[in-house]
């Protein structure tokens, strides 16, 4: 095994608790007939992922009416689709600083814009901060680079914008399709299982 110089992390179950069960809740109290086969936790049909590779919200509202049939108001696909939205996990954010000592830190998370706004806010609400993304040498978020995992792309725009060498970086995911993808590009990979957390890692 190479030596770790380079960390990427997910956000997502990995430095912020998410609950995927609550957004499809949300959509079903406001008409919507199964949500899951439209996005969940390991499929996204293409409405989501062109949300997670593209910055236009309107479009996502505008697609989402028609595909479901109802007429729902912008903040209220807003709202249902951030409920799934929880908590930062304060005790591994708590051990970035330390961490940005050691490694280059990074993010690489699939997301988009509504959920950005939404977790940014927090994360200033919460640590009193004026940004998460100061806690990396760089964040990568999908619909900002037109990437999403598991693609190699994604990974590998990582790499590529900062010369990282694949051996030499560890990735941190709770999605085992995005670790296995990971893999195949020579990166080093842990994945963060239900329980597990970053800083019980000994990283």
């Amino acid at each position: 095994m190479e030596k770790i110089r380079n960390v990427i992390f997910d956000l997502g179950g990995v430095l912020l608790d998410i609950d995927f069960k609550l957004t499809e809740k949300a959509f079903t109290d406001l008409g919507v007939k199964d949500f899951a086969s439209f996005f969940n936790q390991f499929h996204s049909n293409d409405l989501f992922i062109k949300l997670e590779t593209e910055t236009n919200v309107e479009f996502f509202y505008n697609d989402f009416r028609a595909a479901t049939g109802l007429h729902l108001s912008n903040e209220q696909i807003r709202d249902a689709w951030n409920a799934l939205l929880l908590n930062f996990r304060k005790d591994s954010i708590g051990i970035l600083p330390g961490l940005k000592k050691k490694y280059r830190l990074y993010l690489l998370s699939n997301t988009n814009e509504i959920h950005l706004q939404e977790f940014q806010h927090r994360f200033v609400t919460t640590f009193q901060q004026t940004s998460f993304d100061n806690f990396f040498d760089a964040a990568y978020y999908s619909h900002r680079i037109g990437h999403r995992k598991p693609n190699a792309s994604a990974y590998q725009f990582v790499l590529d914008k900062h010369g990282l060498i694949a051996a030499e970086t560890l990735f941190i995911d709770d999605s085992i399709n995005n670790i296995e993808a990971a893999q195949k590009l020579g990166i080093q990979t842990i994945h963060l299982l239900p329980g597990m957390k970053v800083e019980e890692l000994g990283l």
